[in-house]
Parts: structure tokens; C-alpha cells; sequence
């Protein structure tokens, strides 16, 4: 059994790819019941966030691969994986990227405290994993294996956000777009804003955009009473989904968030709310993925389109702070897979040692059965007691020392170490 992972991600793939592949919550169980019949599959975490789409699996199949060299297992997923998704496999094949065993652990690890976003050391990656984590035990698709892969992985990062600095500075999509309104309008605090969705990133935008002095919020949403709640909290309005084009002619700011399987802004709703706004400059802002706005909405004058891979760069100038904190977690997460992968091998000895044990209590039961026989037929105590210690001895010692001749034999001169230490054999001992 080994864990393998196969995902892309927002520096292996385009925003078209990404949005493609992203699985929205209720194809989630459909594809974790499908995953787990394959031959190889144990067990299958499946993480899907605007920047990512990951598959963290426990397979049978360790070391098994085909002519090319190319892992069996991560075959079989990738074949799935296009099929699920009805895309070509040589694109997802070029595309995305697979680990194994201590590597997987490596990188979710890594995952969770941020250090592989796009945003360095974002907050909420972690409560993604989480989510995601908690559907797959719901639907029944988490072990032994990756449920302490994960529950490590989530100890790190609270390890990590704890110890070092990596959370400190303000840096996330959210804030990278609140930064970019800032830098195409002199004043925000006299805009109005229009957010569709109600999630934690949304929530987020209007923290920041509040901070800054903006009041003129509405929150879009497919449930009122969701928008309501978090426009509540900000003395903002609440509007369904429904709502949009009519709200859209007096917002000069709109971001989206939602998880919508289609474009819920078209050309055409843009392109009327700017006539009616006399042609007013409009930033659009989408941190969807999918994406919530058509893409050809950028073409339009006057409104200017923003996808989530558009804001690299304003992240990239928050980024810098937060790269020697990057460097201290690194060092804790490579502890973190070092404490792991020592359980693992402490669980193994504990299934050996059991095995020991109970190989050294049949040979202890016979022999007593043996003995007790010779007693009842009237052999002299003394003389049972002497046959018992034999044969105990010599059963116990017989399959160690058959290994350890053709051990020696074959030059593996560890094993005879290994029995040194084991049972403190001094040189003394050995000149006896």
C-alpha cells in the first residue's frame, strides 16, 4: 500500500484547464464511489479550490509500473480523471503532476500552511482541505492511511501558523483584489461595489473594502438570506442573483466568488449596464473558478476583466514578507514528515512484534503441552523440566539461526548486526 497524489494546479495549468477539472461539491461523492472501484484505489480525498484539483489516494499498488515507466495506479487515475471529466488525457497528462508515499505527505503538508498557493501563506487553503477531508469521511472514502496523512498535515499547519509569521501580513485574493481596485480608483470610499456570492472569500473582499472606508455594498446571492447575513454585517444589501443587471448599472466595482458551474455575468448584461451608465469605467474582478464571468467581457470598452490568474502580480508584492516565514515553516513540515513517517514504521514493528509474540506463545504452549504429557506418564520432574528448556530454546532459536547462516552466507553481514544489538551480544559473548 502507498499514498499517491495526482493534481494540477494554478503553475501547471490555465484557468480554462482548471475550471474544466474542478469537481463543485455534488459530484463529489459520484466521483470518490467511482475512484474507489478502481482495481488500485483504497482510499481517495478529493481537493477542488480555485487554484487546484487534487486527488490524494491510498493504493495497493506500490511499486508496479507499466513500460514507460510511468506509476500503474497514477495510469488508472488519469485515465478516470479524463473520462470523468471528458477531457483528453494527453492534456491532463501535460499538465498535471504526481507524488508517492513520503512525497504526498510532503505536499499536503505544504498545501496546508499555504506554501504552495498562489497567495504565499493564505488562510484559507486550510479550512478547504479541511472541508474536503470531512466530505470524503462522510461519504465513507477515508482509512487508516490518509486519515493520518491529513490529521498531520492539519497539526503542521496550525504548528506553522502558531510558530511563525506566515499569517501576519495582510495576503490573500481577497486582499490582492481589494489592492487592485485601489490602484485603477483614487478613492474607493465613494464607489459602490456590487459582490456575487456569499462564501469566506466574499466575506473577506467586503472586510477589506469596508476597512478602506467603503459603504455602498451589495451582496448577490442565489439564497437572500445568505446575501442578507454577510451584507448584514457591513451595513451593506442583500439581492438575489436575479437582481444583477439592474444592480449592475450603479456598481463601479463588481467581484465574483461563487461556485457556479456557468458564467452568471454575460457580454451582453455588461455591455447594457454601460450604456446605461454612460459608459462609466467598471472593474470586474473574477476569483471564480469556473469562472463567473464570460471571458469575452473584456473586450468590452469601458469595463476591465480580472481573472483570478490576471492578480499575480499585485500577490507577488505582498509575497515578499512572508518568504523568510516560508522558510521557517518549511523546516517544521519537513519535521512534520519525518514524526509521520516514523509512526508509519512504529505501527509496522508493532504488526511484527505481534507476529513475534505469537509465534514464540505457540511454541511455549506446545512445549508446556509437551511437558505436562511427560509428567502425567510419570517422567522424573527434574528430567521434564530439562526437555522443556531444550526445546524451548531450540525452537525459539532455530528460524534466526537458519536466516542468520544464509545471511552470512550471502555477505548481508547487517542482519548479523541486527542480531548483535537485538539480543546485546558483546564481544565477550561472541568469544565464548
Amino acid at each position: 500500500m502507498a499514498l499517491v497524489l495526482l493534481g494540477i494546479n494554478h503553475t501547471t495549468a490555465s484557468i480554462a484547464l482548471r475550471e474544466k477539472v474542478a469537481f463543485p461539491p455534488e459530484l463529489v461523492e459520484r466521483a470518490l464511489e467511482q475512484l474507489r472501484q478502481l482495481a488500485a484505489v483504497n482510499e481517495a480525498v478529493i481537493v477542488s479550490t480555485c487554484n487546484r484539483t487534487e486527488l490524494y489516494l491510498d493504493c495497493d499498488i506500490e511499486n508496479e509500473s507499466d513500460a514507460d515507466g510511468d506509476h500503474t495506479a497514477v495510469n488508472s487515475v488519469l485515465d478516470w480523471l479524463a473520462q470523468f471529466r471528458s477531457l483528453p488525457r494527453s492534456e491532463l497528462s501535460q499538465s498535471s503532476y504526481a507524488f508517492e508515499s513520503a512525497e504526498v505527505v510532503r505536499h499536503l503538508m505544504r498545501v496546508s500552511c499555504g506554501l504552495d498557493s498562489m497567495v504565499l501563506g493564505e488562510p484559507q487553503i486550510l479550512g478547504q482541505i479541511k472541508s474536503a477531508f470531512a466530505l470524503s469521511k462522510e461519504f465513507d472514502a477515508v482509512g487508516p492511511a490518509l486519515g493520518r496523512a491529513f490529521q498531520d498535515a492539519f497539526s503542521i499547519a496550525k504548528q506553522v501558523r502558531t510558530d511563525t509569521a506566515i499569517g501576519q501580513n495582510p495576503v490573500s485574493v481577497a486582499y490582492a483584489a481589494v489592492t487592485l481596485s485601489e490602484r485603477i480608483f483614487s478613492n474607493l470610499a465613494s464607489l459602490n461595489v456590487l459582490l456575487i456570492g456569499a462564501g469566506k472569500t466574499i466575506e473577506l473582499v467586503v472586510t477589506h473594502l469596508f476597512d478602506r472606508g467603503v459603504r455602498n455594498i451589495v451582496v448577490a446571492n442565489r439564497t437572500l438570506d445568505n446575501a442578507l447575513e454577510i451584507a448584514g454585517k457591513f451595513g451593506g444589501q442583500g439581492v438575489l442573483l436575479s437582481d444583477i443587471p439592474e444592480r449592475l448599472v450603479a456598481a463601479d466595482i463588481v467581484v465574483s466568488s461563487t461556485n457556479s458551474q456557468l458564467p452568471l455575468l454575460g457580454k451582453g448584461t455588461v455591455e447594457s449596464a454601460l450604456k446605461r451608465r454612460k459608459h462609466k469605467p467598471m472593474l470586474l474582478v473574477d476569483l471564480a473558478v469556473p469562472r463567473d464571468i464570460e471571458a469575452e467581457v473584456g473586450e468590452i470598452a469601458d469595463a476591465y476583466l480580472y481573472s483570478i490568474d490576471d492578480i499575480a502580480e499585485v500577490i507577488e508584492d505582498g509575497v515578499k514578507s512572508r518568504e523568510e516565514a516560508a522558510a521557517q515553516a518549511q523546516k517544521i513540515i519537513e519535521l512534520g514528515v519525518d514524526e509521520h513517517l516514523k509512526q508509519l514504521r512504529a505501527l509496522n514493528a508493532v504488526a511484527t512484534l505481534k507476529a513475534f509474540r505469537a509465534s514464540a506463545d505457540a511454541i511455549r504452549e506446545a512445549e508446556l503441552q509437551r511437558a505436562l504429557k511427560l509428567l502425567e506418564a510419570g517422567e522424573a520432574p527434574a528430567e521434564v523440566l530439562a526437555t522443556l528448556a531444550r526445546g524451548l530454546t531450540n525452537k525459539l532459536i532455530h528460524s534466526p539461526t537458519v536466516q542468520m547462516k544464509k545471511a552470512s552466507a550471502e555477505g548481508r553481514n547487517e542482519g548479523l548486526q541486527l542480531i548483535r544489538e537485538l539480543y546485546a551480544l558483546d564481544d565477550e559473548n561472541l568469544n565464548t
